[in-house]
C-alpha cells in the first residue's frame, strides 16, 4: 500500500512547478520578447537584436546606467567597510540593541524608509542628488552586509584567533592577519549583494533622488509609462543577467550566509 507522502507528492510536484512557473515565467517572456522584430509587444514578429544596437547609442540610457554604477559601486564599497564593522560588532559583544539598530533597516517596509531619508534630508536642507541616493543606499546596504559577515564568523574557527593572541599578536593584527583573511569570502559576497541591491533599486532612490537626477531603474520606470517596448525588455534583460550573475558569485563565495536570512 503506497504511504501518504508518496500520494501527495504528484501534487506537491504539480504545485512547485506551478509556482517556479508563475515567478519565472514572465522573466522568460521579457528575455524572449526583448529579441523580438517588433515595436508591440502584442505578438512574436520575428528575432532581432536592433533593440540592444539601439539601446547602445541611446544617451540618456547610458547617463543613467553610469549614474547607477557609481551610485552602486560607491554606496557596496562604502557599506561593506561598515558593515563588516556591524558584523563583526554583533558577533563579538553581545548587546541586545546593537542587532535591532544594524538590521531594522532590513525590516523596515522600502517605501517608509524612502519618505523617512526623504524627510531627513529636507530638515537638513540637504540637495536632493547622486550624493543623496548613494547616502540612501549606504544605509539600507549596511544591515545586509552586516548579515553575510556575521553569518561567516559563526562558522570561523575561535582557536585561530585565540592562538593569534596568545603568540603576542594585538586585537588589531589578530583581525587584520587571522579574521579578516578568514572572512574574506563573507566580505565579498556582501559587497557583491550590496552592489545588486544598489543597482537595482528602485522604491527608495525614487525618494532620495532630487529632478534630473536618474538611474536605470528612475529610466526604466519613466520608460514604461509610455508603453513596454523591446528596449525595456532588452535593458531590463541586461539588469536582470548581471544581478543573477552577481548573486550566484556571492552565494559560491558564502553560501551560508544567503540561507541564513
Amino acid at each position: 500500500m503506497p504511504s501518504l507522502h508518496n500520494k501527495r507528492s504528484p501534487w506537491l510536484w504539480t504545485a512547485a512547478l506551478a509556482g517556479y512557473a508563475f515567478l519565472y515565467l514572465p522573466l522568460v517572456i521579457v528575455v524572449v520578447y526583448s529579441f523580438n522584430n517588433s515595436r508591440l509587444n502584442a505578438e512574436w514578429v520575428g528575432f532581432t537584436l536592433d533593440w540592444y544596437r539601439k539601446l547602445a547609442q541611446n544617451c540618456e540610457m547610458q547617463t543613467a546606467a553610469a549614474n547607477s554604477l557609481i551610485i552602486g559601486l560607491v554606496a557596496s564599497l562604502v557599506s561593506t567597510v561598515l558593515g563588516t564593522m556591524a558584523g563583526v560588532a554583533m558577533y563579538r559583544y553581545k548587546l541586545r540593541l546593537l542587532p535591532i539598530l544594524v538590521l531594522a533597516p532590513i525590516a523596515i517596509p522600502e517605501i517608509l524608509m524612502g519618505v523617512s531619508l526623504l524627510i531627513f534630508f529636507v530638515l537638513l536642507n540637504f540637495s536632493l542628488g547622486l550624493i543623496s541616493v548613494t547616502l540612501a543606499h549606504i544605509a539600507f546596504c549596511i544591515s545586509f552586509v552586516a548579515i553575510v559577515v556575521r553569518a561567516r564568523l559563526a562558522g570561523m574557527d575561535e582557536s585561530l584567533t585565540e592562538a593569534a593572541r596568545d603568540c603576542g599578536a594585538s586585537p588589531w593584527q589578530s583581525f587584520r592577519y587571522v579574521t579578516l583573511p578568514l572572512i574574506m569570502p563573507g566580505v565579498i559576497a556582501g559587497a557583491l549583494m550590496a552592489f545588486t541591491l544598489s543597482i537595482d533599486d528602485f522604491v527608495i532612490t525614487f525618494f532620495t533622488a532630487g529632478a534630473g537626477t536618474v538611474t536605470l531603474p528612475l529610466q526604466i520606470y519613466s520608460m514604461i509609462k509610455i508603453a513596454v517596448t523591446p528596449e525595456v525588455n532588452a535593458v531590463s534583460t541586461l539588469l536582470m543577467l548581471l544581478t543573477l550573475a552577481l548573486t550566484l558569485i556571492a552565494s559560491k563565495l558564502s553560501p551560508g550566509a544567503l540561507r541564513s536570512q
